[in-house]
């Protein structure tokens, strides 16, 4: 079972516009409403046959268990990191490292710190169960994709949600992003003043705003160049296999390619293993420039071109706009955007 978003069914109760209650819940799993409140509670004392018909109804029903515990309740303050991505990445990426560095630095007291990882199904039902059972205060979505936002979001049993990136279709919550658009266009513009021409991108996932944006960032670019993308354009997953994989694809397309700018370090990195596999010289033959200033920028040779962006700040930032939506003020779409910076290095 994963998080879904409700689905209309036949056997649902009737809730004549209405918000589905524990008594709706209760009555499509077949179990009775203690059982249905014992499930949502986090109880040991329910078999787990009658677990998973509950969380099933309560997912197809989109019920919000609304918080009833008092502000001095031992979890009051708990913060929630959802990091939607593959334990292997979150582990590896030092984007996440330090975003959650600047989480913490900002949510310095007795309150605890949660991080849940939603890149398995088992973590997905773990995830929804902590969410549902009212133990976040508040609740930070970090990578969430578009048809992950809506699920996450009803799962948090209406804490206080605030999302790390823009998020796409005009979703109104608040957000906490980088300059993604404007950095990806600096990129580019750096690219152009050195006099490449035919330049491509390794985009991100076209579901995530930042892959979206920064593939924004640099259409503008080569248009205001009045240049076209035809054939010079991919789309990589954030990760080096990814670029790599792209790059091989890019100069299959378009041997006269000239420059990339890859939406991410990692698969900057993938883009030099390709480029040196084609024996094409960096920066001699092709210019490469990356997007995170990882660690990895300095440690590979030639050292990368990069666009920074401030992930430390990022996470402290998050911690400050969940606070400022606590305590039963409204929820907004309300928007943040952090500056980044291109910095120049070897590779381009």
């Amino acid at each position: 079972m994963t998080i879904t978003q409700p689905s209309e069914d036949s056997a649902l109760p009737a809730l004549a516009g209405r918000a589905p209650t524990l008594a709706h819940v209760a009555r499509l799993a077949g179990v009775s409403p203690a059982t249905a409140s014992r499930v949502l509670s986090g109880s040991a004392r329910v078999s787990r046959a009658a677990r998973l018909q509950v969380e099933a109804a309560v997912e197809r029903l989109g019920y919000v268990r609304r918080q009833t515990r008092a502000p001095d309740h031992e979890t009051s303050g708990t913060i929630a990191v959802v990091l939607c991505d593959e334990s292997a990445r979150v582990v590896g990426d030092h984007f996440y490292a330090s975003l959650l560095w600047g989480v913490r630095r900002e949510h310095d007291g007795p309150a605890p710190l949660v991080v849940l990882l939603v890149g398995r199904a088992d973590e997905w039902r773990a995830t929804a169960h902590y969410l549902r059972g009212g133990n976040a205060a508040g609740v930070i979505l970090v990578g969430a994709r578009r048809d992950q936002l809506a699920a996450l979001v009803q799962a948090s049993a209406g804490a206080p949600v605030v999302l790390a990136g823009r998020p796409l279709d005009g979703v109104p919550l608040p957000y906490v992003d980088v300059d993604n658009r404007g950095g990806a266009r600096a990129a580019v513009r750096h690219l152009l003043a050195s006099g490449r021409r035919r330049i491509g991108t390794i985009a991100g996932p076209s579901d995530m705003g930042a892959g979206v944006d920064r593939l924004a960032g640099y259409r503008l670019a080569v248009r205001e160049a009045g240049m076209g993308d035809t054939g010079l354009v991919g789309h990589g997953d954030f990760g080096r296999l990814s670029g790599e994989q792209v790059m091989s694809v890019l100069l299959e397309r378009r041997p006269d390619l000239d420059a990339v700018l890859a939406a991410s370090d990692q698969m900057a990195v993938g883009a030099l293993r390709a480029l040196r596999r084609a024996g094409r010289r960096v920066p001699d033959d092709v210019a490469v420039v990356g997007f995170d200033d990882a660690p990895v920028a300095l440690q590979v040779r030639p050292r990368l071109t990069t666009v920074r962006q401030p992930a430390e700040d990022l996470g402290a930032r998050l911690v400050r706009e969940l606070r400022a939506h606590t305590g039963g003020k409204p929820v907004t779409g309300r928007g943040v955007v952090l500056k980044t910076k291109l910095i120049v290095r070897e590779s381009a």
